[in-house]
């Protein structure tokens, strides 16, 4: 049996889909499994046994190979038995119906219900509502049992030692921290949009007090769009301690070894926030524009930080009212006594388990 996962296109979605993912695989343990994804967000998978292929789709890419026409016929040709729509995307139904494949399952969402041999009726937009488990209704609806919603990465050996390299690439860090895991990483930006976006200056408070107050090394995630911002928090906080990935080769790959070190993750609602919990980090996420609930995963390590505010969340990627207060009132003050009480608590775990 031949089964092709078209898997989400957002690397937070990606990761809240491996739960879904993992019932496939355990129930059908002889076929094979392809995804098919973008480019940008295959990384996510590197390290894990989902899929056997992975076949890339890259709609807007210069590669004609990967859109388009040719892409579909390439699917055609692989005579699928069942394709699992993630997304709810018009494009992804009709690479689904045009592949052949005998068993089309998704949402109907879009217009697309006629190119799907089993539609699912989604849940209304107008309530918000976990992704993670619109996922396993997928996997559910192809007689798959759903026995855990534990997300699921992996790190590689390459990027692991990229991580060490890095780490003694900063000499007055390493030789007063060590190179060890004891570090905090904060993560800024996101690709939805400047909404999403903590001040620049309230990183870099946050980033100093943690190096001057806690003694803890900082260091500062960011991918390729974000650099500047990386830059501009570890001038901003002006301290040995905090360090930025700047000027590195970014990858998905890096920042997941990142996360799985750091003792804590404070970060926007982004894709990487969800690294935190299949490595079991403490994560403290701060929402401004973004409903929680279209991404909860019932994470006990996590800690969520919010406004209320009348004109949200608003869902929109740039404030319609061009104040940003959601997140630019979320106060520096509060998101460092969240840190506190997570790395107090890590402080303790070994102690209690000796006594």
């Amino acid at each position: 049996m031949k089964i092709a996962l078209f898997l989400p296109n957002w690397v937070g979605d990606l990761v809240m889909a491996t739960p879904a993912m993992r019932a496939i695989r355990n129930h059908f343990a002889d076929a094979e499994i392809t995804a098919i994804l973008r480019p940008g967000v295959s990384d996510v998978l590197s390290g894990l046994n989902l899929v056997d292929r992975k076949i890339m789709h890259d709609p807007r890419g210069t590669d004609p190979g990967l859109r388009g026409l040719p892409f579909a016929q390439q699917l055609r040709h692989e005579h699928f038995d069942i394709a699992v729509l993630f997304p709810n995307s018009w494009r992804s139904g009709w690479l689904a119906w045009v592949s052949g494949a005998k068993r089309r399952v998704g949402f109907d969402r879009n217009g697309r219900g006629w190119m799907l041999t089993e539609v699912l009726q989604p849940k209304s937009r107008k309530t918000p509502h976990p992704a993670l488990n619109e996922y396993l209704r997928l996997a559910e609806q192809i007689g798959c049992d759903v026995t855990s919603k534990s997300m699921e990465l992996a790190t590689t050996p390459h990027d692991e030692l990229r991580l060490d390299r890095f780490w003694w690439k900063q000499p007055s860090v390493a030789q007063r921290y060590g190179s060890g895991h004891s570090y905090v990483c904060l993560n800024s930006g996101g690709a939805f949009g400047a909404a999403k976006h903590w001040p620049v200056e309230h990183f870099a408070d946050l980033a100093r007090r943690i190096a001057w107050k806690l003694e803890r090394r900082v260091l500062i995630n960011c991918g390729p769009a974000e650099r500047d911002l990386a830059r501009r928090i570890a001038e901003e906080a002006d301290h040995p301690a905090v360090v930025s990935l700047a000027e590195e080769d970014l990858s998905l790959g890096l920042t997941k070894a990142v996360v799985r070190r750091a003792d804590l993750l404070v970060t926007t609602d982004s894709g990487p926030r969800h690294f935190a919990q299949p490595f079991d980090v403490p994560v403290i996420t701060l929402f401004g524009p973004t409903h929680q609930a279209w991404s909860e995963t019932d994470n006990p390590l996590a800690t969520h930080l919010q406004l209320r505010m009348d004109c949200g969340p608003c869902q929109e990627r740039v404030c319609p009212l061009q104040h940003h207060r959601c997140m630019r009132d979320l106060s520096v003050d509060t998101v460092f006594r969240a840190v506190q009480y997570h790395l107090n608590v890590a402080d303790l775990l070994p102690m209690a388990r000796a006594a």
